[in-house]
């Protein structure tokens, strides 16, 4: 006999994992599926978590690989720019570990986890799966999308998809860094960056995101970070970063959330903590549709405004960031490095910077008199976008 479900979640990363573990919470039926036949794997995620992005993971320190205090930030025509905040900032982790910590406490709390599953259609009140257990049909009364970039669910919805996709290659090697800070290389890869993270005495992710020659960029970058060692790679992986949210976040009984949503902070590329975030916010209103029992896209709709009044506004500014991203050169960048070393704007970045909400920081930013010069960058930048728009 098949078993209906209150909520069925595809997608076993952290997003799906706390939807599915808050929804199971609250007494409802859930089932979550999983495409691979492992949590976290294939890696695709530089791993480097805010401290409270990993608390909001609610997982144990184990998957901790290091923890970093500062940036070092390189541009290849000279100027470092370079800050310590003297405590501990951000917790370079395992994605693996972390993702299978989430997925294990979902189903302590009693969801039924189906792996080596995957999303092939919808029909109706069911999806239709593929995997392990051959063809199934799962049915249920709300459905949480968090399967990913290419999210197969807002193809089969007909959703508008996120503006942007960027290519992403990382790769471990054997490489000494110095393992207190992070190094963003802004000229790797000039639509984005390139980053090197410290991963445990001797070792190092190395990586870079880009619309365009990613490859032959990588090639470059790591023979560049690498020049002063022999270098070894000892695991390599790529993937997907969408960039900019979806027009509409729910809608036919479906919640999208996560890179699924298109929900990557366009500053920095990582999701884990809107997802999450939105992953509670998911939750709740899921549960509240229960109580009224009313699955309508009106009360659905709550989820939407509420993701959006929690972190809606700092991805807007962050699309606005990337955009003007686009049109600077390595030579704009450099004199904007040069700038940002003044003793006064680093300790506004140790005192207001945060990876998750960069809003607060960049405002103060924008205030400083000494940094009024690069305001002709950016609008330089922006007239040229929009010439060529």
């Amino acid at each position: 006999m098949t078993r209906h479900y209150d909520v069925v979640v595809v997608g076993g990363g952290p997003a799906g994992s706390t939807c599915a573990r808050l929804c199971a919470e609250q007494g409802l039926s859930v089932c979550l599926v999983e495409e691979h036949g492992a949590a976290g794997i294939p890696v695709q995620c530089a791993g480097l978590l805010s401290m409270n992005a990993f608390k909001e993971c609610e997982v144990s320190e184990c998957c901790i690989l290091s923890t970093v205090r500062g940036a070092r930030v390189v541009s290849s025509l000279g100027p470092v720019l370079e800050f310590d905040a003297g405590m501990p900032k951000a917790h370079v982790v395992d994605r693996a570990a972390l993702d299978r910590q989430m997925l294990q406490k979902a189903a302590n709390a009693g969801a039924e986890i189906r792996m080596k599953t995957s999303f092939f259609t919808r029909k109706g009140d069911c999806i239709i799966t593929r995997g392990a257990d051959g063809r199934r049909e799962i049915p249920f009364r709300i459905l949480v999308a968090a399967d990913g970039a290419r999210s197969r669910i807002a193809r089969v919805e007909n959703m508008p998809r996120p503006p942007v996709f960027l290519a992403g290659l990382q790769v471990d090697i054997l490489h000494r860094i110095e393992q207190s800070r992070v190094e963003i290389h802004p000229d790797a890869s000039p639509e984005f960056f390139g980053w090197a993270i410290p991963i445990g005495q001797g070792r190092a992710r190395v990586g870079l995101a880009g619309t365009r020659n990613v490859k032959d960029r990588m090639t470059r970058f790591l023979a560049q970070v690498g020049q002063d060692s022999h270098t070894v790679e000892v695991h390599f992986v790529s993937g997907t970063i969408p960039l900019g949210t979806m027009a509409r976040t729910y809608g036919n009984r479906v919640l999208f959330l996560g890179d699924a949503a298109g929900m990557a902070k366009p500053t920095s590329g990582g999701g884990v903590y809107t997802g999450v975030r939105a992953a509670r916010h998911a939750a709740r209103v899921i549960g509240e549709a229960f109580l009224r029992n009313d699955c309508s896209d009106a009360l659905l709709s709550e989820y939407e405004k509420s993701w959006k009044y929690d972190f809606g506004r700092e991805l807007e500014l962050g699309m606005r960031l990337f955009r003007i991203r686009q049109g600077i050169s390595s030579a704009d960048m450099s004199r904007i490095i040069a700038a940002l070393g003044d003793p006064a704007i680093c300790e506004d970045i140790v005192r207001l910077g945060d990876m998750d909400r960069p809003g607060a920081l960049i405002r103060r930013l924008l205030m400083r008199p000494s940094l009024y010069h690069l305001l002709g960058i950016l609008i330089k930048t922006e007239v040229c976008r929009i010439y060529k728009e």
